[in-house]
């Protein structure tokens, strides 16, 4: 998968995992992981569907509904990939904290529902609830950041609130963050989600 790797300053920092939005690429949210945390290492992932020219993680048949089949398969597809990219750059594959984005937050939401190893946690702007009607693995110990806006045309209240239960139901530590906004990724969401990753940190020094 095409990606850029930033070594970090302090190797017992995790690494952070950034994943756009549709129509974005690798470089996109390089300025929020230094946001969130200027010496953990970075792993920036490029989508690798187009979508009318447009980069994103998986298919969808229209928007809102996911190719469900697409998704199992780039899921263990990024999956795979984390495993290649811990031996190869040499850090710590327990140690993720995937940061995503819309189409980004979502295929990182779907590594937590597939996955119980895939990553340490997460911090999702606006994701959806990547699959109904399936077990999800005991994902105790994982934290989880959902930032959802209260107007969001994309994704309802009601679907952040479905997948804030789905991951407690999974043993998750969820905060879900409330922004009166749409479907934008908005400063203020990012400056909650790098003090709740500042707590996170304290808790598990």
């Amino acid at each position: 998968m095409k990606h850029i790797f930033n070594k970090g300053s302090n190797p017992e920092k995790p690494t952070l995992l950034m994943l756009h939005g549709t129509g974005g690429n690798e470089l996109d949210l390089l300025p929020l992981a230094g946001r969130i945390d200027g010496e953990a290492s970075v792993l920036s992932v490029r989508g690798n569907i187009l979508e009318n020219g447009m980069p994103r993680f998986f298919r969808r048949l229209a928007e809102g509904i996911f190719d469900e089949e697409d998704l199992i398969f780039r899921t263990k597809e990024l999956n795979e990939f984390l495993d290649e990219a811990a031996q190869k750059y040499d850090f710590n594959r327990d140690n993720i904290i995937a940061i995503g984005y819309s189409n980004g937050a979502n295929i990182a939401a779907s590594l937590l529902f597939h996955y119980q190893h895939a990553l340490k946690g997460a911090i999702l702007h606006h994701p959806m609830v990547p699959r109904r009607g399936i077990d999800l693995p005991d994902l105790s110990g994982k934290s989880v950041f959902i930032a959802a806006g209260t107007n969001d045309p994309i994704c309802s209240p009601h679907e952040s609130n479905e997948l804030k239960s789905l991951l407690e139901e999974a043993n998750v530590d969820v905060e879900l963050h409330w922004e009166n906004r749409g479907h934008q990724l908005t400063i203020e969401e990012v400056e909650a989600a790098g003090k709740w990753y500042k707590e996170l940190l304290s808790k598990t020094e």
